[in-house]
């Protein structure tokens, strides 16, 4: 049966949900990290994960590195919004350009004693994980790397005593001698 030919009717579509890495240049001002924020809360999108800090503090501009989730629209739409606000000076999408870096700082801690304590440090070494904290009963380990070697980490430590974590969000750079 043919569809109604109405400026109304609206194609159901069921695009997958994608993540994406943006890397947003903005002005160091007061209120522009609520703002962007803002954006993505006021919509009903999803932040994954969030890092902000000043790089280049004599021309006082910040970069913000979001991870985001939704369908390919929804992110090109995250994108245009972004673009369009005032203290925003360039925004990349990590993803996109397919020459991106990511790394992520997790501060892993764990309780146990005899052979918990020294399965835990086995895996910390094969995941080139640090001891930055120990104490008879506990361990705290720091691990950088990619949000899936973190998480696989973090799985694997939770039936050996997991007390706590605590994870920096996603900073990525591009490769190669170009700038943002």
């Amino acid at each position: 049966m043919e569809q109604p030919a109405s400026a109304y009717f609206i194609e159901e579509r069921h695009d997958p949900n994608e993540t994406h890495t943006l890397s947003v240049l903005v002005a160091n001002e007061p209120g522009v990290l609520a703002r962007v924020i803002g954006l993505f809360s006021g919509r009903g999108y999803n932040i994954e994960s969030l890092t902000v800090s000043e790089t280049e503090s004599d021309k006082h501009v910040s970069r913000i590195t979001i991870v985001t989730t939704g369908t390919p629209m929804v992110i090109t739409q995250i994108k245009h919004q972004l673009d369009r606000m005032i203290p925003v000076h360039r925004v990349v999408d990590m993803t996109l350009t397919g020459r991106a870096i990511e790394r992520e700082l997790a501060m892993v801690k764990l309780r146990g004693i005899g052979e918990q304590r020294l399965e835990a440090l086995r895996l910390a070494e094969a995941f080139r994980a640090r001891v930055i904290d120990a104490s008879i009963e506990s361990f705290v380990f720091e691990i950088t790397g990619s949000s899936s070697k973190i998480n696989s980490f973090i799985d694997l430590m939770r039936p050996l005593g997991l007390v706590e974590i605590s994870r920096t969000g996603v900073a990525a750079i591009t490769r190669g001698a170009e700038g943002m």
